[in-house]
């Protein structure tokens, strides 16, 4: 049976062969890894908000040469260049904007009326009504299982409560890698399922190989919880970095969080105003201390020192609960066909219910 066997919502509105997502990742989810997931036939998304904007444009003309499938691309609807990035997707032609928190009424607007899928992620059913009432095209609810920032309700409570409770496509993301997972999911109700983790451990990711087989030598058990980095709940390896930060105090975790903060500001393309901006509508937003918006400049760099430059004794490593299960690196390929495979094979074994 082929892959395109397993036709949802999800695969029709952005026009996939596979009902799988593969999540936007700061530092990982760059051209590679999206045009090989594309290719496999899942829905790749491109990470912008570690990205100045014309390296932005520039990755999605990277995207866009390596293949020809739909791939989307992930904003932070409260950066104060939002609409500089929107333009951008716009100009390259983009189908999917994906968001990591609400985008105002308007941007949706504006993305839909240009034929852009807006598909904002979600981590409570308040805020999934609140962006389908707004116009959006499908919701990505994450359980607390998932990988980064996450919140407290697992998958298997929130998503089923958010499939009900709107009339959108609903994609399931925290705790998935696998065929029986992506069955369990479409039982709930979703659309299809988005995983990171999974696609961050394949040959396809430019995560170095060292910091691979951190992920792969983990354990259920050495995946935590901290709000260390940034003072909001972030899923991430236990490490011996990771338990300094928990031990260490106030004034030592700003004076790294402004060190921080310069160091995104070079990679960001944003100006201290506009950073300043930033954590201004963070703070109203999430009801954040300012040292709590402070600590925010933490999460992009630290997980740059892993993600890009290897230094795992310097960087924290963003990863779902499923991390501690996961023990191989297959291609994007291998993998979404594994995947549909799996995925045929489970409901083959399903009893008939007459």
């Amino acid at each position: 049976m082929s892959d395109s066997a397993i036709a949802t919502a999800l695969t029709r509105l952005v026009g996939v062969r596979t009902p799988i997502v593969q999540t936007g990742m700061g530092w990982v989810a760059g051209p590679r890894l999206v045009s090989a997931a594309a290719n496999a036939g899942a829905l790749g998304i491109l990470a912008s908000a570690t990205m100045a904007p014309e390296r932005l444009r520039s990755a999605v003309r990277e995207v866009r040469s390596r293949t020809d499938a739909p791939f989307g691309v992930n904003l932070r609807a409260d950066a104060s260049d939002a609409g500089e990035r929107v333009r951008i997707i716009l100009d390259e032609g983009v189908k999917v904007a994906s968001f990591a928190l609400a985008p105002r009424p308007e941007l949706i607007t504006r993305l839909k009326d240009a034929g852009v899928v807006v598909i904002p992620s979600v981590g409570a059913r308040r805020h999934a009504e609140k962006v389908a009432a707004w116009g959006a095209d499908a919701v990505l609810v994450q359980g607390g299982e998932g990988g980064g920032h996450t919140g407290s309700v697992a998958s298997t409570v929130l998503l089923p409560q958010i499939v009900d409770a709107v009339d959108i496509p609903v994609i399931a993301a925290g705790g998935f890698r696998d065929g029986r997972g992506l069955v369990a999911a479409l039982a709930y109700g979703a659309a299809g399922v988005a995983m990171g983790t999974r696609f961050l451990l394949t040959s396809d990711s430019t995560v170095p190989d060292a910091v691979k087989a951190r992920y792969l030598a983990a354990g259920v058990q050495d995946v935590t919880v901290t709000t260390k980095v940034d003072g909001l709940p972030h899923r991430m390896l236990r490490t011996d970095l990771v338990d300094a930060l928990e031990r260490s105090g106030r004034a030592a975790s700003l004076l790294r969080a402004l060190r921080h903060a310069s160091a995104f500001k070079r990679e960001s393309g944003l100006s201290w105003a506009g950073l300043v901006r930033d954590g201004l509508v963070m703070k109203h937003g999430k009801e954040l201390t300012w040292s709590q918006v402070l600590l925010a400049a933490n999460t992009p760099m630290l997980l740059k020192a892993a993600m890009v430059d290897g230094r795992t004794d310097l960087g924290v490593m963003a990863c779902g609960q499923v991390g501690g299960i996961i023990d191989d690196l297959p291609s994007c390929a291998e993998l979404v066909d594994r995947i549909m495979t799996e995925a045929h094979a489970t409901l083959g074994r399903l009893p008939t219910v007459m």
